[in-house]
């Protein structure tokens, strides 16, 4: 009978100690690490940058939102099995003044659009939420979401397996230094946005960037292709900075081989005649 208490007791001990123990030695997903290969992240100079287990921010306090983001994204991620997609929004703790809020988007006009994309993250759970935080998000008209930005998104996605991994680095621009804001936290609405590629396999190493308009489009994507200097010159971003040599950077960031980015014709049909009169 001793016994039978005894046990009763630990077990109930063990019940309430759970959830401390696993804080104690589990890593909250927030946490702020810095991962190995950081080479293919933007200049930091004086920028605030947060460390994520499945991408890389910099956040803009004035704007309320990242100013890049930046992930490598694989054949292998696209090819595994994909979990439920989250669609619960939240506000990101690790932010140390603070994200932007689900209600700072409520009733605006403009959706929350993903700078990481939900379906490059879908391998895992956590990797899926993550990109719900707040600071990855960034207010996009519908017909920019839904449309030309998912064209896009899915075209990326279409590369990278193609060429088996790619660097991505995407963020918002701001044309005007007072734009349009919304909710309580003064959340900035971007112009347009960028979208810088790198892929770095043999034998064609090669880059490409693209800024789309914040605005429904009917023009296709190779409208608003171009250099990744190009789009250093109106970010303000050094892109790939820790390249092997100045001059493969220099190559990379200056040259445009149209070739060697076929894109689908397809879907800028359906985007067209389908996303943008949704």
């Amino acid at each position: 009978m001793r016994m039978v208490v005894i046990l009763a007791f630990l077990l109930a001990g063990l019940v309430f100690a759970g959830p401390l123990i696993k804080r104690m030695f589990i890593a909250p997903q927030d946490q702020d690490y810095e991962p190995d290969d950081v080479f293919y992240l933007p200049a930091t100079n004086d920028q605030v940058v947060y460390h994520k287990k499945h991408y890389t921010l910099s956040y803009d306090e004035v704007h309320e939102q990242a100013k890049w983001v930046a992930y490598e994204l694989t054949r292998e991620q696209l090819n595994a099995r994909k979990v439920k997609r989250s669609d619960y929004f939240k506000e990101d703790l690790s932010i140390k003044t603070g994200s932007a809020s689900f209600y700072d988007y409520k009733n605006s006009g403009y959706t929350k659009g993903h700078l990481v994309p939900a379906a490059d993250r879908g391998y895992s759970i956590e990797a899926m939420e993550e990109t719900f935080l707040m600071s990855n998000m960034s207010p996009q008209t519908y017909h920019c979401n839904g449309g030309i930005w998912r064209e896009l998104e899915e075209q990326v996605r279409d590369w990278a397996r193609k060429f088996k991994a790619l660097y991505v680095v995407s963020g918002p621009i701001f044309y005007s230094e007072s734009p349009m804001t919304i909710g309580k936290n003064g959340v900035g609405v971007p112009d347009a946005f960028f979208k810088v590629l790198l892929d770095l396999s043999d034998p064609e190493i090669k880059g490409i960037g693209f800024v789309i308009p914040n605005d429904i489009s009917y023009d296709p994507l190779s409208e608003y292709t171009n250099t990744i200097r190009e789009i250093e010159e109106k970010t303000g971003l050094d892109f790939f900075h820790e390249l092997l040599t100045d001059k493969l950077e220099a190559e990379i960031e200056e040259n445009l081989d149209f070739d060697l980015w076929p894109i689908s014709e397809k879907r800028f049909q359906t985007r067209t005649y389908e996303w943008n009169k949704r």
